[in-house]
């Protein structure tokens, strides 16, 4: 009988330590190891199942665009040179998707210069920022919004800007 509880309480606290390190593994890692602008391939599929997005490939000559859709109606596109890296993200729906998820390590830079150009003011127009190493455009009112963000060093040789939308 005393086994048996020990038996019990060794496999409750085993579960009980399992999911708290899951948890603590989850606040420890950073919020953007999905397919983050400069990030790579093999995340695509992370985002699809954070998204819980139906996924399609389509290749172009320099570059493959992985066109990620949400049952929430938002449409992301990922756009991915042949050395296996995120240069460019599009996105279109209903709301804006998670930002700080899509720009990865540029969220900061892009978030400093839209404070900067509104004053520390929240605006509704759009955004358009066009930094050394970022440009960003986001645009649009409930229902329809709209933008894109590509590191301009980045680019596929042959590829051109207008290519991410």
């Amino acid at each position: 009988m005393v086994r048996s509880i020990l038996s019990v309480l060794t496999r409750h606290a085993r579960r009980c330590v399992g999911g708290f390190a899951l948890a603590l593994l989850m606040v420890a890692v950073p919020g953007h190891v999905f397919a983050a602008l400069g990030g790579n391939v093999a995340s695509v599929q992370a985002d699809q199942g954070h998204m819980q997005a139906s996924l399609r490939s389509i290749r172009a000559a320099n570059y493959t665009v992985h066109e990620l859709e949400a049952p929430t109606g938002i449409v992301v596109r990922e756009y991915v040179s042949a050395a296996g890296t995120v240069f460019g993200v599009a996105w279109q729906g209903p709301w804006p998707p998670d930002l700080r998820q899509l720009l990865g390590s540029y969220f900061e830079q892009y978030q400093q210069a839209v404070q900067t150009q509104n004053n520390g003011r929240a605006g509704r127009r759009p955004i358009h920022v066009e930094l050394l190493g970022l440009v960003v455009s986001v645009s649009g009112h409930p229902r329809s919004f709209a933008g894109h963000a590509y590191v301009p060093d980045m680019l596929p040789e042959g590829t051109s800007a207008e290519a991410i939308r």
